[in-house]
């Protein structure tokens, strides 16, 4: 795009000066627009790093409930390798969750109920508030998965909140 500049010598710089300040103006909308898109999904990304190693949790699909306004649905695939976990946690407290165990076997334990090992194909549900204190894969030579669907307030992006 070409810009004619007419009259003075004046009249060109500021009408340079006015142009380049809307690019320059442009640009920095431009990275703050990204740098918030990238805050927003930043505490899932974070709660990924505070897995303990061998652990691992990917977001696999995360879509608003457009009969329920304010909810979202997250899927979350959760695979451990042999013998690893996850440190004691708890979810928003929006969250309600079901967990299905898709390979392997999963010990389980939530606020005061007994510990528990699910095995593939078995599921079980956390309440808002819960605190999940074990969450291991059972087994020392094999690898594990389970999926856990979250129901959940779209604005809460954290899914996973260690203890402190």
């Amino acid at each position: 795009m070409k810009t004619v500049v007419t009259g003075g010598q004046a009249t060109r710089h500021v009408a340079h000066y006015f142009i380049a300040g809307q690019t320059r103006f442009a640009g920095w909308l431009g990275v703050l627009f990204l740098s918030a898109a990238v805050a927003s999904f930043a505490p899932i990304i974070a709660a990924q790093d505070t897995n303990a190693p061998g652990a691992k949790v990917s977001v696999v699909s995360d879509h608003e409930l457009p009969n329920v306004p304010g909810k979202s649905m997250r899927a979350v695939l959760v695979e451990y390798a042999p013998g690893a976990g996850s440190p004691s946690h708890r979810h928003p407290t929006s969250a309600f969750i079901y967990a299905r165990v898709l390979e392997g076997a999963i010990r389980s334990k939530v606020n005061d109920g007994p510990e528990r090992t699910y095995q593939t194909g078995e599921s079980w549900t956390e309440k808002p508030g819960d605190h999940h204190q074990v969450s291991k894969n059972a087994s020392a030579t094999e690898p594990a998965k389970l999926l856990a669907i979250f129901v959940v307030d779209t604005s809460d992006r954290q899914i996973v909140i260690p203890d402190k």
